[in-house]
């Protein structure tokens, strides 16, 4: 892995927490009073975490740099809404991938 590479994930990351943080001061218009899953930002979540750390399992289809990329930029965008906005999600998308990760490994 190159320099270049980091470079991309890096701002991946940027503009993604960038357009995470705009996308939900239009949704949310409230400071952080609920406590429900969002499930926009749950599936976001779910598909950006399992791109990142399972890029290995579909290597054979697309090159790992593509879906760590696609997959920072997914979760960059739950972790960037606003302050007390999609927590819940990150952990859920994380440990969901986690899972996946365990049971590939072990079998």
């Amino acid at each position: 892995m190159n320099d270049i590479s980091y470079l991309i994930y890096i701002l991946s990351f940027i503009i993604g927490s960038a357009m995470g943080l705009v996308l939900s001061y239009k949704k949310y218009t409230a400071p952080f009073v609920t406590k429900n899953i969002d499930m926009v930002a749950l599936i976001l979540a779910i598909v950006g975490w399992v791109l990142a750390i399972n890029s290995q399992l579909i290597s054979a289809w697309v090159s790992p740099v593509i879906t760590i990329t696609v997959g920072i930029f997914l979760i960059a965008i739950v972790m960037g809404m606003r302050p007390g906005y999609g927590r819940y999600e990150t952990v859920i998308g994380f440990a969901i991938s986690a899972l996946i990760w365990v049971g590939t490994v072990l079998i």
